[in-house]
């Protein structure tokens, strides 16, 4: 039996419902799904001791503050960067320690290196992909005070690609934040900012 005209709408509106649904609903259930695995991994470290749910996270955000403050005190502060300074010079452990401290550092602190939006030129002329300018002294890649490197983060990714382009190849983004730049890449585009004059300037 062939479905009649009101029967395919009805389909489709039901069609549309659902899939409105899951727009709705899939982000909320990622990101409930990563919180409770991250409270249940770290409770499950105080759980044969204490089973109270919510108190390993609780020690855990309490101790990385009280690092934080305790950093600031110019003793503990030279306590931790003899540590600090220790790490980076073992063998083997200086590889791993250095590799995520910089990664780290280039988010947040007093070394971001993700803070100059910009669209870079690199796979063809009239092609322009969101990214940070990362390094502007390239002189021991003996490439030339011309030559710079930008960070081109990928898609739905915590993956990306340095680039080493000439200076004339770069556009920095000033009404654009770094945080806006990094969801607008990592998102493939599809984010919506909440200022209109917030656009990618065009060649």
């Amino acid at each position: 039996m062939t479905p009649t005209t009101a029967e395919r709408l009805t389909y489709k509106k039901l069609l549309r419902y659902f899939v409105q649904g899951i727009l709705i609903l899939a982000p909320i259930a990622i990101t409930g799904y990563l919180l409770y695995w991250l409270f249940d991994k770290v409770d499950s470290i105080l759980r044969p001791v204490v089973n109270i749910p919510g108190l390993g996270f609780l020690i855990i955000l309490v101790f990385v503050l009280l690092v934080g403050y305790v950093s600031t005190n110019f003793l503990m502060g030279s306590i931790l960067g003899i540590f600090d300074s220790w790490l980076e010079r073992t063998p083997g452990v200086k590889f791993i320690y250095t590799s995520v401290k910089d990664f780290f550092e280039a988010f947040a602190g007093d070394k971001r290196k993700f803070d100059k939006p910009i669209v870079v030129n690199v796979l063809a002329e009239d092609v322009w992909l969101v990214g940070f300018l990362t390094n502007e002294d390239l002189h021991r890649f003996e490439m030339g005070a011309e030559y710079v490197s930008a960070y081109v983060p990928q898609g739905y990714n915590i993956a990306g690609q340095v680039y080493l382009v000439k200076r004339e190849r770069i556009k920095r983004l000033t009404d654009l934040t770094a945080s806006e730049a990094m969801k607008f890449a990592v998102t493939g585009g599809v984010i919506h900012f909440d200022d209109e004059k917030n656009t990618v300037p065009k060649k």
